[in-house]
This record gives C-alpha cells, structure tokens and sequence, in this order.
C-alpha cells in the first residue's frame, strides 16, 4: 500500500478514535523479548494528564497519549515516546502528531516543562538546559508507574523501550538526554527544527532522526545539520524543503504526511524492531520537490 493510501486510512481512524476517546532511569533488570513486527491495526486513542512531584520545585503536569481497545487500555505492551515541547507551547498544541503515533503502537508521554511552556508563571529560555533532567525524571516515574497495580497503565507499558522527540527547544532537550552513559532504555530520539545540546549524543550510540524545514527562520537549518554531524552512530536527516519552523506538523499542511510516515516508521523501527518498517523508511521521506532524505542509518 502506498503512503499517502496508509495515511488517508490512519487519518480517517484517528478522526473518529480522537474525538471519542479524549477525555537517569537504571538499567531494566529483566529485558522485555525483542519484538519483530508493529501492530498492523490502528488503534482508538485516549488522553490523560497527571502530574509528577505537584508540591515539588519542579511541578510537571504530563499528558499521555495512549492506545485503547473497548474502552480500555488496548492489551499488550507498549513502547513509550517522551515528547518535548517548544518555547511558550503545550503538549496538546501537538496532538496532530502525538496521537497518531499513538494510535500506531505507542504510548506518548509529553510534559508541560514549568519555565518554558505557555502556561509558565515565570518564563525563562535559559532553563531549557534542565530540560532533559525533567525528561529522565519523567521516564523514571513511568517505570514505577507501570509496577502499580491500581494504575490503568500499569503492565501496558516497555519500560525497556523509550524514544525521545521533540520540536524546537523541545528538539535540544531531546538531544539533551542522550548524554554520556544514558541508560540503554532510551533506544532513539527524533529531533525537529532544533540541534545538539552540551554534551549531546554520546554513548551508547542510539539512532538519531533529524526533522528540519530548510528555511526555517527560528532554527536555522545549519543548527540542525551541526547536530546531526555530530551524532556519532546512526543518524538520518529529513529535510522539508522550503518550509519554516514547525508548519509541516500540522496536519494537511505541505510535508506532514511525509513526517508523519518517516516518524512512526522510524520508531516501529527502533522500538519495535520491526525490519518492514525500516525499509519502509526511505519512501516515506522521498517526495521530489518536499522532501528530502539524507540517511547513514545503517540498518
């Protein structure tokens, strides 16, 4: 089946599946089975919101994203995204992208970070340096989450499995994660219209899938290529050609098909093992006059 006829599918599910259903971690001490094929269904999705350490210095509220099945928690086991936002942005205002990851095989958890979202009391773009501290705390939470018996999620989610993304500011606190000795849970990250942090991208090597619009006036896309020529294991760049700071993730506008392909194949790919996908992943970003791919991968 071609993209845009799998897409055109996925988005008609999603339609529905949406508006109904919305209402430094250690090492794992026994690793989940590798699993070798993505779900082939797209899944219902539903939201909730939670908030880790609400009395704490850092409050951070957490939406999640996460696939359903008769009205519950669909069965299985399910890879988790950290989703990062931009400067003076929400979670929610990333939806278009987040549930449809979701509704492919994956829960997505993206935080409200406290001094750079759009609802901070004290805005500060300096503090996105202590970003990716809130994105290992947050994955941290999610591994006790899953152990407790009384959580809906609890059993649903593979801890050994988490990618990070995000757009922007959000796209630095993503590379941010990837420090020295960053725990084998963190299996890739995909980083849109941003770059590489202080001591970004260090071992254990992860791949890294670049997303950039080639006239971006915010973050220009020599940040990005610097980024991605820094990453020392596999890595591949998308570039969206033409557009700006973040338009192509919107749904129906140029490029977001393409994204949306290229990103939820790349992360079958990484956090499902799943050989189809990666194959599938140089179509999805090509489409002479858009899109472009540059990809040293090696899968």
């Amino acid at each position: 089946m071609g993209v845009r006829r799998r897409l055109v599918a996925v988005l008609t599910a999603l339609l529905a599946a949406v508006t109904a259903g919305c209402g430094a971690a250690s090492a794992a001490t026994e690793a989940a089975p590798p699993a070798r094929h993505a779900p082939d269904r797209v899944h219902p999705v539903a939201v909730r919101t939670l908030t880790i350490d609400p009395a704490g210095p850092r409050p951070l509220p957490v939406t999640l994203w996460y696939p359903t099945a008769d009205g519950r928690v669909a069965p299985g086991r399910f890879p988790v995204v950290v989703y990062s936002h931009g400067l003076r942005s929400l979670p929610e205002l990333h939806a278009g992208l987040t549930s449809r990851w979701a509704a492919a095989g994956f829960v997505v958890a993206a935080p409200a970070y406290p001094h750079t979202s759009l609802r901070a009391t004290r805005f500060t773009r300096a503090d996105v340096r202590h970003q990716p501290a809130d994105g290992w705390r947050l994955i941290r939470h999610l591994v006790r989450l899953d152990s407790r018996a009384d959580d809906p999620l609890a059993g649903h989610l593979d801890v050994t499995r988490f990618a990070a993304a995000g757009h922007s500011a959000g796209g630095f606190t993503t590379a941010g994660m990837f420090t020295s000795g960053h725990s084998p849970r963190l299996r890739s990250g995909i980083v849109v219209a941003g770059g590489g942090l202080a001591g970004a991208f260090a071992a254990p090597a992860a791949p890294v899938l670049f997303v950039h619009g080639t006239a971006d006036p915010i973050v220009p896309l020599a940040v990005g290529r610097a980024g991605y020529d820094r990453v020392p294991g596999p890595a591949a760049f998308l570039s969206v050609l033409g557009q700006g700071h973040g338009e192509y993730l919107t749904p129906g506008r140029p490029g977001f098909d393409q994204v949306l392909a290229t990103t939820t194949d790349f992360l079958r790919w990484t956090l499902y093992d799943d050989p189809a996908a990666a194959g599938r992943l140089t179509a999805d970003a090509t489409l002479p006059g858009l899109t472009a791919l540059d990809d040293r991968l090696r899968r």
